[in-house]
């Protein structure tokens, strides 16, 4: 959103004072297996260090990074100041997607999609990407049990702070799993952090499905 223009340059700081490294060693979690990646689609990656990571791991992956903050891909940018990586700023769900892929990324990204939005653009993904690709993805989750309910809290709280920051329309978390999976996409691996407030996630797509 281009509400995040306004809060592009304290992101880092902000996260690091909330979560500590929490966040980053998500987006990070599953680095290791986008090695041979070769194109790769990034939505949302803030200030690059995500990106900053592939190009470092993935010797010849090519990058799409699509984010609506102009501010965001500026130090995207400054971050990859390389030609191995192509910046859109633009609403995702705008983005004419140049597939195939073999990876996709979304590190709390979903998170700021509304539930059709996810459906949709899930779907979109799949029949731009290539067989067995991977999406790799971070977000906040509500864990099952005693946390659940100060979880729901917590992940309120930050959606209250966002809407007043950036003007974030949404509310909840979407169902990313299932669009996921209606898409043609199955979780290979989940690891839970911060007693599952937190989750880091490896998804690839079956190999039924194929590029449309």
């Amino acid at each position: 959103m281009k509400g995040f223009d306004r809060v592009a340059r304290l992101y880092r700081w902000s996260e690091y004072a909330t979560f500590g490294p929490l966040l980053s060693r998500c987006r990070f979690e599953f680095l290791s297996s986008a090695e041979e990646a070769q194109r790769a689609l990034v939505l949302g990656d803030g200030d690059g260090r995500f990106t900053a990571a592939l190009l470092a791991s993935s010797p010849e992956v090519l990058v799409d990074a699509v984010d609506q903050s102009a501010e965001m891909l500026r130090l995207l940018s400054t971050r990859c100041a390389s030609e191995r990586v192509h910046t859109h700023c633009i609403d995702a769900m705008r983005f004419h997607l140049h597939g195939p892929y073999d990876l996709i990324a979304t590190h709390f990204f979903l998170d700021c999609l509304s539930t059709n939005d996810v459906e949709t653009l899930a779907l979109r993904i799949a029949a731009n990407s290539a067989p067995n690709a991977r999406w790799l993805i971070s977000d906040f989750d509500i864990p099952a049990g005693i946390l659940r309910w100060p979880a729901r809290l917590l992940v309120r709280s930050l959606y209250l702070a966002f809407r007043v920051l950036t003007g974030l329309r949404i509310q909840q978390l979407p169902p990313w799993r299932q669009a996921l999976e209606e898409a043609g996409f199955h979780c290979l691996q989940s690891v839970p952090r911060l007693r599952g407030i937190l989750v880091a996630e490896m998804w690839v797509l079956r190999p039924t499905m194929r590029v449309r």
